[in-house]
């Protein structure tokens, strides 16, 4: 656990003082949030607050990460522990690349915003291009690079708590990768814009960010003692590098509550689709590589309710011309008030 531990904590202080830092390099440019006027005028005193936050919970994340394991490699060399555990791992360094390249396509769209002063930043099929790019580098990398004759970082069935019986490997060999990719870009197209709807409040997608990940830092502990190459039974879990895995969750974690002392009500600094598609295609990764990929939508229950809630507002307003809600979640094709742009 002094893995966790310290990258969790390293995290926690990058993005607790190296966020004020950004704040002041982003006001000194005149990098401000754009805020749309359709939207409620409550909503006009935030505008000019300083966005594209989520640069800081990215480079918390990895700074931690990379960090952590490099000073316990070092005590271990010098004798002081012994850390045969600590090591960087293909699914940690997997779920990193999803984060750090999802959150390089909220960076783009964060900054066409702010400097063309618009509230559309990327076009829709821009920014699913790169969304999608990343996500299959990410999901085809996932099925390969067998360890030690251990299974491949992500598993081609269906996932809960454990893999279900439900296989795409059944479709064969070819069939079975092109449907796990498929199912892959749907679970982090879900999870990144679950959380770019949920980022409408001060502090709400990230403290909500906060407890999920302190979910997967548990879960990612309780696999590792009861992985079926420790504890071979019945009940143990097949998944790789689940340690590591809780030490990745533990910096998101970490750097998500760092981040949360300048982003809550009022917020100084807003985190941007540079955080919102990171943090949710970190926590897609998370699901896949722990197998528990429809215990996602249960842990991230906020997130999916706030989903669904843009998708029965429009719906509704598209068949019907009348709005369920007075107000709905915005994003990059929608208005606040549930009709088109």
């Amino acid at each position: 656990m002094i893995n966790v531990l310290l990258a969790a904590g390293l995290s926690m202080l990058f993005a607790l003082f190296g966020t004020p830092l950004f704040i002041k390099f982003l006001v000194a440019r005149g990098y401000g949030q754009f805020i749309r006027d359709d939207g409620p005028t409550s909503h006009h005193t935030k505008r000019g607050t300083p966005t594209m936050g989520g640069a800081v919970i990215i480079a918390a994340t990895l700074l931690g990460y990379f960090l952590a394991h490099g000073l316990l490699y070092v005590a271990d060399l010098i004798g002081w522990i012994d850390l045969s555990t600590s090591r960087f791992t293909l699914s940690a360094l997997l779920v990193l690349f999803l984060m750090a390249g999802l959150g390089l396509v909220g960076f783009l769209d964060d900054y066409i915003k702010i400097s063309k002063q618009r509230s559309l930043g990327l076009r829709s099929w821009e920014k699913l291009l790169g969304q999608t790019a990343v996500a299959v580098i990410f999901a085809v990398l996932a099925l390969q690079f067998p360890s030690d004759g251990f299974r491949t970082p992500a598993s081609t069935a269906i996932s809960f708590v454990r893999d279900t019986d439900i296989d795409f490997a059944a479709a064969g060999t070819i069939g079975g990768l092109v449907l796990f990719v498929l199912w892959a870009n749907i679970m982090i197209a879900g999870a990144s814009n679950g959380v770019n709807l949920t980022d409408g409040l001060d502090g709400l997608a990230t403290g909500a960010s906060v407890m999920v990940f302190g979910a997967y830092v548990l879960i990612g502990v309780w696999q590792y003692n009861q992985n079926c190459q420790i504890t071979p039974g019945p009940n143990c879990y097949d998944v790789r590098d689940a340690l590591d895995l809780a030490v990745v969750a533990g910096c998101l974690a970490g750097a998500c509550f760092g981040f949360l002392w300048w982003n809550a009500s009022p917020a100084k600094i807003f985190m941007g689709d540079t955080g919102s598609l990171a943090l949710g295609g970190a926590l897609a990764g998370l699901a896949i590589v722990t197998h528990t990929q429809l215990l996602m939508a249960i842990l991230g229950g906020l997130f999916v309710i706030i989903t669904l809630s843009v998708i029965i507002q429009v719906g509704s307003f598209k068949m019907t011309g009348k709005r369920v809600f007075r107000m709905a979640p915005c994003n990059t094709t929608l208005s606040c008030w549930g009709g088109p742009k």
